[in-house]
């Protein structure tokens, strides 16, 4: 039934679509003022929250596509994911133009909330194959975060896809590689590696797909340290917010491969 004309359709705009007024009103400081540094610490972190929805979007594409032997479609999802990388390392050195003394002018306002309680990070490292089912107890029972935490723990990994994927080509992946307990991290597997030392010197597709793994794992890793530095700059040895372990846990999740077996077999290339 068309529109009546007495009640006609708003035409769809650039605000509406994007919802742009919901949006802009999200940012919501508490401080007393408020403290100009404020509203960029709540404008950096949901945008990483958003950058973190997107990653997970694009991790779930690129598992369909090495599941569905889909060569192509893989490659430029990574590169895609890489490029995203980049973007989210550069934005610490936004978050680093702000000071020790401008933070801690409304840090006691964040009260227990903490970085540390991302469920989408989380989220992405147990797709990534980082798991830990201890993760969980930081968020309730009955949770949207941890129902979604569950299914990720349960469901398999990025480097479980991958493993498909060299099935699929023909390499003979062993079962208990492909039939492992899901919700553990992703391990080494020598005989993987054994595949992975074949691939690099007869398929340069493959090839090209592991390389991009590697490049995924290295970006993660130096997201990882600089998110340490840049919090050892603010607060230093403090703990964190909401009394989060801080810069002491943030440095042990430093140089810890998500691929090891892609790193094992660098010295045999």
């Amino acid at each position: 039934m068309p529109p009546s004309p007495y009640h006609p359709r708003m035409a769809l705009t650039y605000g509406s679509y994007l919802k742009i007024p919901e949006l802009l009103s999200l940012q919501r400081p508490l401080s007393d003022g408020p403290e100009h540094d404020e509203t960029l610490f709540i404008v950096i972190h949901q945008v990483y929250e958003l950058w973190f929805k997107q990653m997970l979007h694009e991790t779930g594409m690129l598992q369909r596509s090495l599941e569905g032997d889909d060569l192509v479609t893989a490659a430029s999802t990574l590169k895609r994911m890489l490029t995203i990388l980049k973007t989210m390392v550069a934005q610490i050195d936004v978050l680093e133009t702000m000071s020790p003394m401008s933070f801690m002018s409304f840090r006691t306002r964040l009260e227990s909330s903490s970085g540390f309680q991302s469920a989408q990070f989380r989220e992405f490292e147990f797709v990534l194959g980082h798991k830990r089912r201890g993760v969980l107890s930081h968020y309730p029972p009955g949770s949207d975060e941890h129902a979604a935490l569950e299914r990720r723990l349960a469901a398999p990994a990025l480097y479980d896809s991958f493993l498909a994927f060299l099935k699929a080509r023909g390499y003979d992946v062993p079962a208990e590689a492909l039939g492992r307990d899901l919700t553990l991290p992703t391990q080494e597997w020598p005989e993987v590696q054994e595949i992975l030392v074949k691939v690099y010197r007869t398929a340069p597709g493959p090839r090209q797909i592991c390389e991009l793994l590697v490049d995924l794992d290295e970006g993660i890793q130096e997201w990882r340290y600089r998110h340490v530095k840049m919090v050892e700059r603010t607060i230093g040895t403090k703990p964190g917010t909401g009394g989060s372990p801080g810069v002491e846990y943030l440095r042990s999740t430093l140089f810890k491969p998500l691929f090891p077996d892609l790193w094992a077999i660098r010295a045999r290339l």
